[in-house]
């Protein structure tokens, strides 16, 4: 069985569920408690709300100085990722040592685990699959030419953007499709 616990944060409402084994789950931000817990229970269908135990409420407490902007590394936390793909492990187990204020590409990434270019759609499948956003920091790894690439959080590419900005990444616009000739 699951538990869950709900709590607020500088930036909203989020979400953590946890197993014997580690952290399952994790729901980024949304405006209300209610919203948080709906979202986070369509994936968790047998979860019951619970108090953290002190392993998940460091993680907790870890969320929140996120949110307030404070550079937090998540690598510490135990992870329960039951049910993914041996590939989709070792993707997660490289995004969670992108730090705090960095970013990577798909590709580079999967060329860091030894794949071809072919892999980097392998690794935006895995990062739109990520159970523990944040915790896994999908939000850092973008697509080709360093333009921000989807996020399939509440709030998509503009979550996205925002949390990298909090970081202090700058995203820079993407290129004009046309130049202009300077008359």
């Amino acid at each position: 069985m699951n538990h869950y616990h709900i709590f607020e944060t500088a930036r909203g409402f989020c979400g953590i569920a946890w197993s014997d084994a580690g952290i399952t789950r994790f729901q980024l931000p949304t405006r209300s408690a209610e919203s948080t817990e709906r979202l986070l229970l369509r994936r968790l269908p047998d979860g019951a709300p619970h108090e953290p135990p002190p392993r998940v409420a460091e993680a907790v407490a870890a969320v929140k100085d996120y949110f307030e902007g404070r550079e937090t590394d998540f690598s510490r936390f135990d992870l329960d990722l039951q049910g993914q793909g041996a590939f989709f492990e070792k993707i997660y187990q490289a995004a969670r040592k992108i730090p705090w204020g960095s970013t990577t590409t798909y590709g580079a990434l999967a060329k860091d685990l030894g794949a071809g270019p072919e892999a980097a759609r392998d690794v935006g499948q895995a990062m739109a699959k990520n159970p523990v956003a944040l915790i896994i920091p999908c939000h850092r790894v973008l697509a080709a030419g360093g333009k921000i690439g989807g996020f399939s959080a509440p709030g998509g590419s503009s979550t996205k953007l925002g949390m990298l900005e909090m970081e202090g990444v700058k995203v820079a616009p993407p290129e004009p499709a046309q130049q202009s000739l300077g008359f």
